[in-house]
């Protein structure tokens, strides 16, 4: 195996350790370049001291005018995660997620008292820009007590075939792009905005940038940090990376529900993030903490995203995208304007 299918195994390996304070995620995302159209599933694992163990599955439906979402919680012993030579096997009650080094597969069907979903997705990566990527300056970060919360992103492009159905209507997901991402930490973070953005072109909606960012608070020996960011953009065969996280005079972030800017400064140059989404086109979803009160993620796939970068030895650049964004706020209570909560 190359190092690019080793790294997307090694950074999708299970890290949870029995009796600990643990929550975990694997998540993919899928865009319509065409369209406001999205789909994000997910995989948890929430586990603490004090005797929880449970696995949910999560899916989040998105077409511009209407949104809905779900979410099943059933016993950490039902659920099954299994690792082999290729990558690994996540089954959590009627969600399936294979992940390998190149890709994988899911499927499932999620039900409430309003609605049903059922979808069949494969993926696979995009050569160069869907290389294992993370916005922490070193790996070494991964394996260390600080940031107590830790993201990377075995696939930032994925190419998407199969379908989805959903209150009657059946989308056929060929053509659709997106990503494959993981996180895991003692607890959610106080608080953050997290983006992600595939860039495609105008005329066949291919892939020609991608972009991720976060700006959030850990926890450091009790106390709360101020508000610490990260932003990686591909472009081609460059990459501009903006993660020097402790240098706090290189970042400015906003958060201003639905907004978010961030402006950063480092060795590539200058970039400045700008993304919003529509409060009805969003979703609200509980995210329970381990030993914590629950926190709640406002999450939408559909927001729009505008990055200007200026290389230090280049020529400044834009990419837009009205519809193709993932934005993501997590906050301590529900927003009423954004439903349904799950």
């Amino acid at each position: 195996m190359n190092n690019q299918v080793m790294t997307a195994i090694a950074q999708n390996a299970l890290r949870l350790r029995a009796g600990a304070d643990h929550v975990e995620s694997w998540f993919v995302r899928a865009n319509d370049p065409q369209s406001p159209r999205a789909v994000w599933i997910k995989a948890t694992v929430l586990t603490s001291r004090g005797g929880t163990a449970l696995a949910q599955a999560w899916c989040s439906v998105f077409d511009g005018r209407r949104t809905h979402a779900w979410c099943l919680d059933i016993p950490l012993a039902a659920a099954r995660f299994e690792a082999h030579s290729i990558g690994q096997d996540l089954t959590v009650g009627p969600l399936t997620l294979s992940l390998t080094g190149s890709g994988g597969t899911t499927a499932g069907t999620l039900s409430d008292a309003a609605q049903t979903v059922a979808w069949d997705l494969g993926f696979s990566t995009v050569p160069g820009l869907g290389e294992p990527m993370s916005l922490l300056p070193s790996n070494r970060l991964l394996d260390t007590p600080v940031p107590n919360n830790k993201l990377v992103t075995p696939f930032p492009v994925l190419t998407c075939t199969g379908r989805l159905e959903w209150q009657g209507d059946r989308w056929d997901l060929s053509g659709w792009h997106g990503m494959q991402g993981h996180n895991w930490g003692r607890e959610h973070s106080p608080e953050y905005a997290w983006g992600q953005c595939v860039f495609t072109d105008a005329r066949g909606g291919e892939p020609f940038a991608v972009m991720e960012a976060a700006s959030g608070r850990t926890r450091i020996a009790g106390r709360t940090s101020p508000l610490l960011s990260m932003l990686v953009i591909r472009r081609g065969d460059e990459e501009f990376r903006f993660d020097r996280i402790v240098d706090l005079w290189r970042q400015r972030p906003l958060l201003d529900f639905p907004a978010w800017t961030l402006r950063m400064r480092g060795r590539h140059g200058t970039a400045e993030l700008r993304m919003h989404a529509e409060p009805e086109q969003m979703v609200c979803l509980a995210y329970r903490n381990p030993a914590r009160d629950t926190s709640y993620c406002l999450n939408s796939k559909t927001a729009d995203v505008a990055v200007h970068v200026a290389p230090i030895n280049g020529n400044a650049f834009e990419l837009r995208s009205p519809h193709g964004g993932a934005l993501e706020f997590l906050v301590p209570h529900p927003v009423a304007s954004v439903s349904p909560t799950v």
